[in-house]
Protein backbone atom coordinates (compact mmCIF):
# COMPACT_ATOMS: atom_id res chain seq x y z
CA UNK A 1 0.00 0.00 0.00
CA UNK A 2 1.23 3.48 -0.76
CA UNK A 3 2.01 5.69 2.15
CA UNK A 4 0.27 9.26 2.12
CA UNK A 5 1.86 12.69 2.35
CA UNK A 6 1.99 15.00 4.86
CA UNK A 7 0.37 18.15 5.10
CA UNK A 8 3.12 20.10 4.12
CA UNK A 9 3.81 17.35 1.05
CA UNK A 10 0.03 17.71 0.34
CA UNK A 11 0.45 21.36 0.19
CA UNK A 12 3.65 20.92 -2.17
CA UNK A 13 1.98 18.86 -4.81
CA UNK A 14 -0.95 20.62 -4.65
CA UNK A 15 0.49 23.96 -5.42
CA UNK A 16 -1.02 25.54 -2.23
CA UNK A 17 0.02 26.20 1.72
CA UNK A 18 -0.54 24.35 4.46
CA UNK A 19 -2.78 26.82 5.71
CA UNK A 20 -4.88 26.70 2.72
CA UNK A 21 -5.54 22.81 3.08
CA UNK A 22 -6.66 23.41 7.07
CA UNK A 23 -8.54 26.48 5.80
CA UNK A 24 -10.27 24.41 3.20
CA UNK A 25 -11.10 21.54 5.85
CA UNK A 26 -12.54 24.05 7.99
CA UNK A 27 -15.05 24.60 5.32
CA UNK A 28 -16.00 21.15 4.69
CA UNK A 29 -14.60 21.14 1.19
CA UNK A 30 -11.62 18.32 2.07
CA UNK A 31 -11.47 15.66 4.50
CA UNK A 32 -8.97 16.34 7.12
CA UNK A 33 -7.74 12.45 7.52
CA UNK A 34 -7.99 10.46 11.17
CA UNK A 35 -4.20 10.82 13.42
CA UNK A 36 -2.94 7.65 13.64
CA UNK A 37 -4.09 6.14 17.22
CA UNK A 38 -0.40 5.23 17.82
CA UNK A 39 0.60 9.13 17.21
CA UNK A 40 2.61 10.53 14.10
CA UNK A 41 1.43 12.97 11.54
CA UNK A 42 -2.13 12.80 9.74
CA UNK A 43 -1.75 11.20 6.23
CA UNK A 44 -3.48 12.73 2.86
CA UNK A 45 -3.63 10.37 0.01
CA UNK A 46 -3.44 11.81 -3.81
CA UNK A 47 -7.20 12.14 -4.37
CA UNK A 48 -7.06 15.22 -1.68
CA UNK A 49 -4.25 16.56 -3.63
CA UNK A 50 -6.47 16.19 -6.82
CA UNK A 51 -9.52 17.59 -4.69
CA UNK A 52 -7.79 20.67 -3.54
CA UNK A 53 -6.09 21.28 -7.17
CA UNK A 54 -9.87 20.87 -8.72
CA UNK A 55 -11.01 23.76 -5.95
CA UNK A 56 -8.18 25.75 -7.21
CA UNK A 57 -8.96 25.41 -10.64
CA UNK A 58 -12.66 26.54 -10.06
CA UNK A 59 -11.69 29.59 -7.76
CA UNK A 60 -9.50 30.57 -10.60
CA UNK A 61 -12.73 30.75 -12.88
CA UNK A 62 -14.44 32.58 -10.14
CA UNK A 63 -16.22 29.65 -8.50
CA UNK A 64 -17.12 31.02 -4.75
CA UNK A 65 -16.45 28.33 -2.36
CA UNK A 66 -19.92 27.66 -1.74
CA UNK A 67 -20.21 27.34 -5.52
CA UNK A 68 -17.52 24.59 -5.61
CA UNK A 69 -19.05 23.02 -2.71
CA UNK A 70 -21.55 22.34 -4.91
CA UNK A 71 -19.60 21.11 -7.51
CA UNK A 72 -17.50 18.60 -5.50
CA UNK A 73 -21.31 17.29 -4.17
CA UNK A 74 -22.57 16.95 -7.84
CA UNK A 75 -19.31 14.43 -8.57
CA UNK A 76 -20.56 12.32 -5.54
CA UNK A 77 -24.58 12.66 -6.43
CA UNK A 78 -25.09 9.56 -9.00
CA UNK A 79 -28.30 11.16 -10.37
CA UNK A 80 -25.98 14.32 -11.51
CA UNK A 81 -24.71 14.78 -15.20
CA UNK A 82 -22.93 16.97 -17.43
CA UNK A 83 -25.69 19.37 -17.54
CA UNK A 84 -25.81 20.27 -14.07
CA UNK A 85 -21.98 21.42 -14.35
CA UNK A 86 -22.63 23.16 -17.61
CA UNK A 87 -25.62 25.11 -15.65
CA UNK A 88 -23.51 26.07 -12.93
CA UNK A 89 -20.60 27.09 -14.92
CA UNK A 90 -23.34 29.12 -17.62
CA UNK A 91 -24.60 31.09 -14.61
CA UNK A 92 -20.89 31.62 -13.74
CA UNK A 93 -20.35 33.29 -16.86
CA UNK A 94 -23.92 35.29 -16.89
CA UNK A 95 -22.55 36.67 -13.70
CA UNK A 96 -18.81 37.67 -14.98
CA UNK A 97 -20.82 39.12 -17.95
CA UNK A 98 -22.53 41.61 -15.49
CA UNK A 99 -19.52 42.39 -13.31
CA UNK A 100 -18.03 43.14 -16.89
CA UNK A 101 -21.14 45.65 -17.39
CA UNK A 102 -20.87 47.05 -14.01
CA UNK A 103 -17.23 47.71 -14.23
CA UNK A 104 -17.59 49.42 -18.18
CA UNK A 105 -20.26 51.71 -16.36
CA UNK A 106 -17.76 52.50 -13.40
CA UNK A 107 -14.79 52.77 -15.95
CA UNK A 108 -16.83 55.13 -18.04
CA UNK A 109 -18.00 57.39 -14.69
CA UNK A 110 -14.35 57.48 -13.84
CA UNK A 111 -13.80 58.98 -17.56
CA UNK A 112 -15.92 61.74 -17.28
CA UNK A 113 -14.69 63.26 -14.08
CA UNK A 114 -11.67 62.79 -14.97
CA UNK A 115 -12.44 64.81 -18.28
CA UNK A 116 -13.01 67.29 -16.31
CA UNK A 117 -10.44 67.58 -13.74
CA UNK A 118 -7.96 70.46 -14.26
CA UNK A 119 -4.68 68.02 -12.83
CA UNK A 120 -3.58 70.84 -10.98
CA UNK A 121 -4.34 73.47 -8.25
CA UNK A 122 -5.90 73.61 -5.09
CA UNK A 123 -8.11 70.50 -3.68
CA UNK A 124 -10.63 73.30 -3.08
CA UNK A 125 -11.05 73.15 -6.80
CA UNK A 126 -10.89 69.94 -7.55
CA UNK A 127 -13.70 68.47 -9.52
CA UNK A 128 -13.15 64.73 -8.83
CA UNK A 129 -13.15 65.47 -4.98
CA UNK A 130 -16.50 67.56 -5.19
CA UNK A 131 -18.55 64.94 -7.93
CA UNK A 132 -17.69 61.95 -5.18
CA UNK A 133 -18.99 64.64 -2.63
CA UNK A 134 -20.91 67.45 -3.31
CA UNK A 135 -22.41 66.27 -6.21
CA UNK A 136 -22.91 62.37 -5.03
CA UNK A 137 -26.56 62.38 -5.98
CA UNK A 138 -25.65 62.89 -9.91
CA UNK A 139 -21.97 60.55 -9.40
CA UNK A 140 -24.24 58.03 -7.78
CA UNK A 141 -26.84 58.04 -10.46
CA UNK A 142 -24.16 57.87 -12.90
CA UNK A 143 -21.76 54.75 -11.59
CA UNK A 144 -24.59 53.05 -9.57
CA UNK A 145 -26.00 49.69 -11.47
CA UNK A 146 -29.49 49.83 -12.68
CA UNK A 147 -32.10 47.82 -11.01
Amino acid sequence: MARGMTISRAADEAGVGVETIRFYERKGLIEQPLRPSGGGYREYDRETVERIRFIQQAQDLGFTLREIGELLALRTDRKADCADVRNQAIAKRDEVECKIARLEEIRAALDAVIATCPGGGSLNSCTIMEALSSQRAKATATIEPSN
